[in-house]
């Protein structure tokens, strides 16, 4: 007979597995050895009676049992979060420092930190916009707490979840009937500019880039004006832009993956610790479990 009891730090080891992709990440997240997370896990399979993870060779991925937990368990977390901090270490304060680009800040981070800054008032929260290669740079260097940016490398940071790049133009304009292809490219960092262009090259489609800046408003009025065509992020696509194809003649774009960075500095922070769950657990898909490293 299966056991109903279902303990915190089970449930703490469970979201360090998720969020991380692999039992080694997972064990330097909760300060455990590898073999005390791959217990706990299965003393929390144990007691549900199912199992929560499938384990193929170098990869994890989460069983139908594993995602219905998967909610209930970060909500629980958060609740008993909030309720230590009431009962034993007062009002949380200190100061967070936390990076975004500007085409992520509003459709993200916003509902984040206005649920946030409901429940921890006294937390001092800077933003940083700049672009992903800035922002992952001052993480390292230890110059800000947390950054939402565009993974730069595999294994990077914990994935959150995958947005699409896009076409964007005005549609009034037909600029994409030109040639050569007058194309705003935000500055997305070496390896992602070289395969837009190579998409471009590989169709044999002449292009001259007009606009190259890590400012998406301007890459927005250049293609609003009939200037060029974007390429942007869904997200910040506005409906005054059409989304382009390949019934336009265009090339199929990347996928990137979105990641939260926290710098080493930053460790043992109730204020850091505190926003950087409330960033993973309201924006981390459950479909974007990775391959262990």
């Amino acid at each position: 007979m299966h056991s109903k009891d279902l303990q915190i730090d089970w449930l703490r080891t469970f979201l360090a597995v998720v969020d991380t992709g692999s039992m080694t990440a997972a064990a330097r997240q909760v300060a455990r050895s590898q073999s005390a997370v791959s217990m706990q896990l299965k003393k929390l399979e144990d007691s549900i009676g199912r199992p929560l993870l499938n384990r193929e060779p170098r990869q994890l991925s989460l069983t139908p049992a594993g995602f219905d937990l998967l909610g209930h368990a970060r909500r629980l977390l958060a609740s008993h979060s909030t309720l230590v901090l009431a009962m034993h270490g007062g009002a949380l304060s200190g100061r967070v420092s936390l990076g975004v680009p500007d085409d992520y800040a509003v459709p993200y981070l916003v509902p984040v930190l206005r649920h946030f800054a409901a429940r921890f008032g006294e937390v001092e929260v800077t933003l940083v916009c700049e672009e992903s290669t800035a922002l992952l740079a001052k993480v390292d260097r230890g110059e800000i707490d947390l950054a939402l940016v565009t993974r730069d490398a595999p294994s990077r940071g914990v994935l959150l979840f995958r947005e699409a790049l896009v076409w964007g133009a005005a549609e009034q304009h037909e600029i994409w009937k030109r040639s050569p292809l007058p194309i705003a490219v935000h500055e997305l960092g070496g390896r992602l500019r070289t395969e837009i262009l190579a998409a471009l090259e590989a169709q044999q489609r002449e292009y001259r880039v007009v606009y190259n800046s890590p400012n998406v408003g301007g890459q927005i009025a250049a293609a609003q004006s009939g200037m060029a065509v974007a390429v942007l992020t869904r997200c910040s696509l506005p409906p005054t832009l059409k989304m382009l194809d390949a019934r336009q003649g265009l090339p199929e774009l990347p996928v990137i993956e979105v990641v939260l960075m926290r710098s080493r500095d930053s460790k043992g922070s109730r204020a850091v610790d505190t926003l950087y769950d409330e960033v993973v657990g309201s924006l981390r898909d459950p479909l974007c479990v990775e391959r262990a490293k």
